[in-house]
């Protein structure tokens, strides 16, 4: 199976946060699943870091190196995520987590996120 992690889910697999559901831990560490990141999370984690809102050990560049030590794909954006999102009612506003969506839509992928407003798209979920 393959699995696209949400940024918040990642910040809290790598910190270790209590807030990460025990079935979302499984599946990141079940070494059968193809879990992948994307660069839009470490665009989003960037930019949280830089105003100040969120603090993160190492920032991007820590983050990034997290994602390779932790053996997940690195996913960029290419044209056919950005006309799915083109496609996609606007439920959220957050531009980061439709994208994430779109992602998850064109590769077939199951998203892993608490994000109660992605769960109104027709993306597979788990949590």
């Amino acid at each position: 199976m393959k699995y696209l992690l949400d940024t918040h889910t990642l910040i809290w697999f790598f910190n270790g946060d209590l807030d990460l559901s025990e079935n979302a831990r499984q599946i990141i560490l079940d070494t059968n699943n193809q879990k992948y990141a994307s660069i839009v999370s470490v665009w989003e984690l960037s930019i949280k870091v830089s105003l100040n809102k969120l603090k993160f050990d190492g920032k991007a560049k820590g983050f990034l190196d997290l994602i390779y030590k932790n053996g997940f794909k690195l996913l960029n954006i290419n044209q056919n995520y950005i006309f799915k999102l083109e496609q996609l009612e606007n439920f959220h506003k957050d531009p980061f987590d439709r994208i994430l969506t779109a992602t998850a839509i064109s590769e077939n992928m199951k998203l892993i996120t608490r994000d109660e407003n992605i769960h109104l798209y027709p993306v597979a979920c788990v949590w």
